[in-house]
């Protein structure tokens, strides 16, 4: 089983982020994933026309994709051009949470955009995600969301990190040996540590990648390609890569 991840595009009129990505899906033809999840930010300035070309072109693909909004993201927009949209059921407020089971493992999109804020936070889904995951019938979860729940260290973007996280580390107590593994985006550079006893990753970016800049006086150059990750099941096992394209 092979979940794909892009996360990070923010295209707009006036960038070549859709190429960018048009470059990570045919790396992905390689692959060929059982299923894409996008991880939010889409698009940027609320322009629509990207979100019809996304889609456009995850509709050539021979697999399914679920997206996730982000916090540059409109989740109206989404609706729209998404009419199938994969928008869990019982979810709180406009929220566009996601369900999907392959088989194998469950996939959880969790929708943690906060309006008009650049921090995201589970506030208000605990009861929704907790519904999952104890599920008597439900299989061992993949969970996504926008915002990371690991601090990368880098200051300006750890003050934009998930909020909650002490009810979501007692909600994963509770339901201990469920989530496999934890996959965000939003830092435009890839990461990886643990939270709550559970993997947790930061999905690179389609769009060019942040320094990875600890505070310092100096900032490091950075030059990194578009990156993406595969998530790998294989014998109840699971194993992430951080692909660069």
């Amino acid at each position: 089983m092979l979940i794909a991840q892009i996360s990070d595009i923010h295209a707009a009129a006036d960038n070549d982020h859709l190429q960018r990505l048009a470059r990570a899906l045919a790396w992905l033809t390689h692959v060929q994933p059982d299923v894409l999840v996008l991880t939010g930010d889409l698009v940027d300035g609320e322009w629509p026309q990207g979100y019809v070309q996304i889609a456009g072109l995850l509709r050539q693909q021979h697999y399914p994709a679920l997206v996730l909004p982000g916090n540059a993201d409109d989740r109206r927009l989404m609706q729209t051009t998404w009419h199938e949209n994969h928008r869990a059921k019982n979810t709180p407020a406009d929220a566009l949470h996601f369900v999907h089971d392959t088989g194998a493992l469950r996939l959880l999109g969790l929708d943690s955009t906060v309006n008009k804020e650049n921090f995201g936070s589970i506030e208000g889904h605990l009861e929704w995600l907790e519904q999952q995951l104890s599920d008597a019938h439900a299989l061992p979860a993949l969970l996504f969301l926008h915002h990371p729940v690991i601090a990368s260290g880098i200051p300006t973007l750890d003050e934009s990190m998930c909020r909650g996280l002490d009810k979501l580390e007692a909600l994963l107590s509770r339901t201990r040996g469920r989530v496999l593994a934890i996959a965000a985006g939003h830092v435009h550079r890839p990461a990886a540590g643990m939270f709550a006893g559970v993997p947790a990753y930061i999905c690179g970016s389609i769009c060019p990648a942040n320094p990875l800049w600890f505070g310092t006086r100096q900032i490091p150059p950075v030059n990194d390609p578009p990156a993406l990750m595969v998530h790998r099941l294989a014998r109840g096992v699971l194993t992430s890569h951080h692909v660069a394209v």
